[in-house]
């Protein structure tokens, strides 16, 4: 199988590619710059924006797997040029060159658009996808973690600093990557149960885990107890207009994010589990939240 990926540097991206390798499988990677030479993967020079470079990557493919995308940027405009766009363009290059297949790595928070610009732009995103007449497949990830996670990491190093900043109220979901990218690379070939459907996977664990508690459990993986400072919708935006004055256009916590946050439930539905007989989580949330730590410690990040 030839894959036609966006985001194959990234987080999520990376994963898949060393995945897919093993199963034998070739991929064309969207890079903004210049990688190593790799076995078995073309890098292909280009972003979102880029119409031409999308059409050479998806060309000869058997599957486009598009997890690329904003998660921040500074208004509603740049999410819709990133998230909105950017799904279009890939679209209409797969529908003119490229294979009828596609998966599109959403997000949960895509379920509830009002709360903010960046899950407004996921939920228009699929609307697009859903209309493109190809055979779509949307995965709506929780929380995703792992080796290589930079946006989890924060709560890591402030666990080991004896504190865990957190929501005062409200339950998540989780995934490891690895379960994340074997779910993708489970649904190839589309057909019944998997065709035209949209999937909310997690780690298995039913209702999700409670703030308090997430924090409390990646202070174990450390070999700490943490203090967990439950905080406001308030106090979190107030945090994110000080981030904002500081690092201005490299905050981390963004008004909008700031948002999402502090909605309550980013729990998956029950109804949008994927089914059994084509996937399952592997990995007990516990023991592969240990495993990040010890990656982040090998790595220096700690």
């Amino acid at each position: 199988m030839r894959i036609a990926l966006t985001g194959g540097t990234g987080f999520v991206g990376s994963t898949l590619i060393d995945q897919a390798l093993t199963t034998g499988s070739e991929v064309s990677a969207l890079v903004r710059r210049d990688q190593e030479e790799r076995a078995d993967v073309d890098w292909v020079g280009g972003d979102l924006g880029d119409k031409e470079a999308l059409r050479q990557l998806v060309a000869g493919t058997d599957l486009v797997i598009h997890v690329a995308g904003l998660v921040k940027a500074p208004d509603k405009a740049a999410f819709e040029q990133g998230n909105v766009t950017g799904t279009l363009n890939l679209i209409e290059a797969a529908r003119a060159a490229g294979p009828d297949r596609f998966i599109f790595v959403s997000s949960l928070t895509a379920r509830e658009p009002e709360v903010s610009a960046y899950g407004a732009s996921k939920a228009q995103a699929e609307r697009l996808v859903k209309a493109s007449g190809l055979d779509w497949t949307i995965v709506r990830p929780p929380a995703v973690y792992g080796p290589r996670d930079t946006e989890m990491f924060d709560l890591f190093r402030a666990a080991k600093w004896g504190f865990v900043p957190t929501p005062k109220q409200g339950r998540t979901s989780l995934i490891h990557v690895d379960d994340l990218v074997r779910l993708l690379l489970a649904m190839p070939g589309g057909g019944e149960g998997i065709t035209s459907q949209t999937f909310e996977p997690d780690d298995g664990v039913v209702q999700g885990w409670d703030h308090h508690n997430l924090a409390l459990a990646i202070g174990q993986a450390l070999g700490k107890r943490p203090s967990v400072l439950g905080l406001s919708r308030k106090t979190i935006e107030r945090a994110a207009r000080i981030d904002g004055l500081l690092r201005r256009g490299k905050a981390r916590l963004t008004l909008d994010r700031a948002a999402y946050f502090s909605h309550p439930d980013w729990v998956v539905s029950e109804e949008n589990r994927p089914p059994a007989g084509i996937w399952q989580p592997e990995i007990e949330t516990r023991s592969g939240l240990a495993a990040t730590a010890e990656w982040y410690r090998a790595q220096g990040w700690l």
